[in-house]
């Protein structure tokens, strides 16, 4: 069963976040989707991810660029993950379904803890897979350093 995570953003943006989670990610050895809402976002987080760290680059590739089943990481706004992920990576309030979750060794829902209808969404998003039985846990930032503020069916 997947575990779903949320890192809850108050100190870092997304563009920093992004790149470490990326990293643990492919040090497990997994395939990752990052699915957003909006193309030109992920545009610039393509960019980024390009130029990190500063002298390299983390392996990725961006829906409708070709070779997607063939990407390590792909960024996507489409609901179908053609690179075989074991993890789904949520920014900027795209959802996942309870249904789909269950593909996935881990779901994680990033969202800006200083955009109060994106702490709504990952709310929902919360009660949604929790309330089918996946076991999350909640991570914030607030202090400086990551820490585990709660859990649920774990």
């Amino acid at each position: 069963m997947a575990e779903a995570y949320f890192y809850h953003l108050t100190r870092s943006p997304l563009e920093d976040t992004l790149p470490m989670l990326l990293e643990k990610s492919r040090a497990a050895g997994w395939r990752v989707a990052v699915r957003g809402t909006a193309p030109d976002r992920l545009r610039h987080l393509d960019e980024r991810l390009w130029r990190h760290p500063e002298d390299g680059f983390l392996p990725h590739g961006l829906a409708g660029d070709g070779f997607e089943a063939d990407q390590p990481v792909l960024l996507t706004t489409a609901a179908d993950v053609p690179n075989g992920a074991e993890m789904l990576i949520s920014i900027d309030g795209a959802e996942i379904t309870p249904e789909e979750a269950g593909g996935f060794t881990r779901v994680c829902v990033v969202f800006d803890g200083n955009d109060e209808s994106a702490v709504v969404q990952a709310r929902t998003q919360w009660t949604r897979l929790t309330g089918a039985g996946l076991p999350a846990r909640y991570w914030s930032q607030e202090s400086g350093r990551w820490a585990e503020k709660a859990s649920k069916n774990c």
